[in-house]
């Protein structure tokens, strides 16, 4: 097990080497601070009439200080929010599961599973053919959009960069669009919410299947419920889940096409590396442990409200790793074609969501 989280790690760019030294803790002090500081506003009257979670004032903090004092500390700090942004928001995943049993899972039913499985599809073909055909991208850069707006945001993009070897600038840049695009979102979705006519329970599977990154999921539904935010994190896992067979797809296209392309018999028998998201294995074990009732209802409610400090820790790591700047090197064409997405996945997802409603 040890093994599978060190190897899950890499995909990330990270050393666990590197968790002991200074920058680990100044950043790990950094994000704490401001995460503290959303929760603290988080409480205040205002706030909570307009529905603002901690999530959602953890990114916007981490999104100013990112973009005005970050820069100038960046350096000193990064180890620990890069840690923040990847590590302490999977295991916020796990701890979630610690909110939801199988019996709620079972009530998304097949209905769930249908509906992330033609999103997924849709987003993804989507992208390649915009990519190729419209933006005239390049397929790496096409590929990685396309991963991380039809499964999980950046982790997608990062378990996706190994098996197509993507190079590193492109990498950052389909990191950059989706996180933009996922924030977007997450701010409009709780907006849009009382014009769409959905039931708290269908806004959440909306929601799970649409939205890039898991942290805005949750920031998302927690928005207008804890219903809604409890089924939007069971569909989103769901898509999650569908991270490695999509990788080991994957895979096997490129081999082919390689295969193809050099007419070369020992292409097609390489195979690429695949990345397990083993907090979605988590995840489900978590909840496997809640729905057995073996832990006290006190214990219970430590654990959810822990895991609420380590999921709004992870949104103001992901706001400090919004930059301008990044937006900026990532050009116009990436941009407009993960703003389609973005349009495909709102409204042609909101039109999928009710059409495989009523068939169920």
């Amino acid at each position: 097990m040890l093994s599978a989280i060190k190897n899950g790690f890499q995909p990330l760019g990270i050393n666990t080497k590197q968790y002991g030294d200074t920058r680990w803790w100044l950043g790990m002090l950094l994000v704490v601070i401001l995460a503290g500081a959303s929760v603290a506003l988080s409480k205040l009257q205002i706030m909570q009439t307009a529905q603002f979670s901690s999530l959602t004032i953890g990114i916007v903090l981490g999104i100013i200080v990112g973009n005005s004092v970050f820069s100038r500390i960046a350096t000193r700090t990064d180890v620990g929010v890069d840690y923040a942004k990847s590590i302490l928001l999977k295991a916020g995943v796990v701890l979630f599961g610690f909110r939801i049993t199988f019996t709620q899972v079972a009530g998304v039913g097949w209905h769930g599973l249908l509906t992330d499985v033609v999103m997924l599809l849709g987003t993804f073909i989507l992208a390649v053919q915009l990519g190729k055909r419209v933006f005239k991208l390049d397929e790496q850069t096409t590929i990685l959009i396309g991963a991380g707006s039809s499964i999980c945001g950046a982790a997608a993009v990062m378990a996706t960069e190994p098996v197509i070897k993507a190079q590193a600038h492109k990498v950052s840049v389909a990191v950059a669009t989706v996180v933009v695009f996922g924030t977007l979102s997450m701010f409009a979705y709780p907006i849009m919410f009382d014009y769409m006519g959905l039931s708290e329970h269908a806004y959440g599977i909306f929601v799970g299947s649409t939205i890039h990154e898991v942290a805005q999921v949750v920031a998302a539904g927690t928005a207008v419920s804890g219903n809604a935010a409890d089924t939007a994190v069971i569909e989103k896992m769901l898509r999650v889940m569908m991270l490695a067979p999509f990788l080991v797809g994957l895979s096997f296209w490129q081999s082919k096409k390689h295969a193809k392309a050099n007419n070369n018999r020992h292409s097609s028998e390489q195979k690429a590396g695949i990345t397990i998201p083993w907090f979605a294995v988590l995840f489900i074990v978590a909840s496997g442990v809640h729905s057995l009732s073996v832990i006290p209802q006190g214990a219970t409610n430590a654990i959810v409200w822990f895991d609420n400090i380590l999921l709004t820790i992870a949104m103001v790591a992901l706001g400090l790793r919004t930059h301008v700047g990044a937006i900026r090197q990532a050009g116009i064409k990436p941009l407009l074609l993960a703003g389609c997405l973005l349009l495909f996945l709102t409204l042609g997802g909101f039109a999928i969501n009710v059409g495989i409603a009523q068939v169920f």
